[in-house]
């Protein structure tokens, strides 16, 4: 399988922009979140933390003043090793966790990054992964130094897609998300959107199944399609589950308008373009061992 092209080029707006082409030949095009747009996220962000430290100072307190004491006032043992413990894993979470845990289960999003409109996203265009997002957000107290996130910037002014060092060991990138869906389509050409959302699809039972598709398509027209149709079609499949909605839903119209046309037969209104891809792969497979 063809591993994803990158290449970059620069907007009119000034605006870096990553361009992903992608075997299915869909170039996927993200604006490159700067230096800017990424300290508006991190302030917000340390607001959040600010404001949850301080809610969990109010809990420590409360949690003090009625915790086990000797006779003499004094803590015991056992509730000074709790409370040590305690504050040691709500600093855990709150200084290491939080970035971490909010990018590897909030599709590559913080607070910070929800409300400015950014996502952390792989090299390749794909949602970024737990061991992507703990890598990046380990080598933060590194990005951090001496302070202000100065050795941070200076290496995001170094490259093209305003990586941190976490991003570079990392492997990901800040991607600013786009409202719109823009696409294009003429025959072998690429077809170009910017990606409103990295929101994962609900998992649905795809090409594997074990039962023949409902859709049963004419086998002289199946048989006009090529081996590289094939390829196309399986491609899309196996990368659904890492599009929106929105783009899956638009592409497999697309393919399946591509499909029929060469098939030169019309599809019924009702029927869904995944179900008919399903079926062209099916049959291609069930003739001839293709």
């Amino acid at each position: 399988m063809t591993e994803f092209a990158q290449h970059h080029a620069a907007s009119p707006l000034s605006q870096d922009q990553l361009t992903i082409d992608t075997p299915e030949q869909v170039a996927l095009r993200f604006p490159v979140a700067g230096v800017g747009s990424r300290f508006l996220a991190i302030f917000a962000d340390t607001v959040v933390q600010i404001t949850a430290y301080a809610a969990l100072i109010l809990v420590f307190v409360l949690i003090t003043a009625s915790a086990p004491k000797s006779i003499a006032g004094d803590f015991t043992r056992s509730g000074e090793k709790w409370l040590i413990a305690l504050v040691i894993l709500i600093h855990f979470l709150m200084y290491w966790g939080y970035f971490a845990l909010f990018e590897a289960f909030k599709n590559g999003q913080t607070p910070g990054k929800m409300l400015f409109k950014l996502r952390v996203i792989q090299d390749s265009g794909r949602q970024i992964t737990f061991f992507e997002a703990m890598t990046r957000n380990l080598i933060r107290v590194i990005d951090m130094i001496p302070s202000f996130y100065l050795v941070g910037v200076i290496s995001m002014l170094c490259n093209r897609q305003h990586k941190r060092l976490g991003d570079l060991a990392a492997g990901t990138l800040v991607v600013h998300e786009r409202q719109s869906v823009e696409m294009g389509w003429s025959g072998n050409s690429a077809r170009t959107f910017t990606a409103a959302s990295f929101a994962p699809s609900p998992v649905e039972a795809l090409l594997q199944s074990q039962l023949a598709p409902e859709i049963t398509l004419p086998a002289d027209a199946v048989a006009r399609l090529s081996v590289e149709d094939l390829s196309v079609i399986e491609r899309f499949f196996s990368r659904v589950l890492d599009m929106d909605l929105e783009t899956r839903a638009n592409l497999a119209a697309r393919l399946t308008h591509q499909m029929a046309a060469k098939m030169g037969i019309e599809m019924p209104d009702d029927w869904k373009p995944e179900r008919i891809l399903e079926a062209i792969v099916h049959q291609m497979r069930a003739q001839g061992g293709r």
